[in-house]
């Protein structure tokens, strides 16, 4: 389930955005999403996947582009290609919550922009 109650957590490390996406999303301890994603470097969309399910949380099946945040659902996991490096990102009603950019109104930095549905 979709923590109720969102608050932004920064990556503990520059490689760690989508254990603090998840530990957002989720309203789990970050440690505690570092250990369940196996890894304390980049993570991938399947261990993505897998951790969300173990808390009840569904990922679209398809990845959309989006130029726009109004074309965005009530909560997304985003992937955006930012100046330096592929990065994951939780949108939920209409807020940005970054772990490297911090709580924000618009997109982070990015060229290219896509998301899945969560549930």
């Amino acid at each position: 389930m979709i923590s109720e109650n969102i608050k932004h957590i920064y990556e503990p490390t520059p490689l760690q955005c989508g254990q603090a996406v998840l530990a957002m999303a989720t309203g789990a301890d970050v440690l505690k999403i570092v250990e369940l994603c196996g890894t304390e470097n980049e993570t991938d969309l399947k261990t993505m996947k897998r951790v969300f399910a173990e808390f009840d949380i569904s990922v679209s099946p398809n990845r959309c582009e989006v130029k726009d945040k109004k074309d965005l659902p009530n909560v997304a996991l985003l992937s955006l290609e930012t100046p330096k490096c592929w990065h994951w990102s939780l949108y939920a009603c209409g807020k940005f919550y970054d772990p490297e950019y911090g709580f924000i109104d618009e997109f982070p930095p990015s060229n290219r922009r896509y998301y899945w549905e969560l549930k």
